[in-house]
């Protein structure tokens, strides 16, 4: 198994910029296709941004596309979320979370494939 430790959350304006980071330890990383969720206040978890084992296929949320860029770094056994033009809307906790893939190189999209989960990190964007 994996375990995840997410990083990097904050309290920044409108507009400004964060990183989140996902640090993954055990087994190894390139097992495993990862994303991001966040969950807001009231509201269930949603899909942000995914990335294949091999990081060559990605695929993200009409709300954040364009802004956000998820990205891994197989030597450092990282996850990353760059996130840019910050709106109070982002504002949520999130979440990095790995599936186990054997074979094949996809990414997925919903909560329910993912196999762990990190504790999550709070992103809060003041307007």
């Amino acid at each position: 198994q994996v375990q995840l430790v997410e990083s990097g959350g904050g309290l920044v304006q409108a507009g400004d910029s964060l990183r989140l980071s996902c640090a993954a330890s055990g087994q190894s990383f390139s097992r495993y296709a990862m994303g991001w969720f966040r969950q807001a206040p009231g509201k269930e978890r949603e899909f942000v941004a995914a990335i294949s084992r091999s990081g060559g296929s990605t695929d993200y949320s009409d709300s954040v596309k364009g802004r956000f860029t998820i990205s891994r770094d197989a030597a450092k056994n990282t996850l990353y979320l760059q996130m840019n033009s910050l709106k109070p809307e982002d504002t949520a906790v999130y979440y990095c979370a790995a599936k186990t893939l054997n074979y094949g190189s996809g990414y997925y999209t919903m909560s329910k494939h993912y196999d762990y989960w990190g504790q999550g990190t709070q992103v809060t964007v003041s307007s």
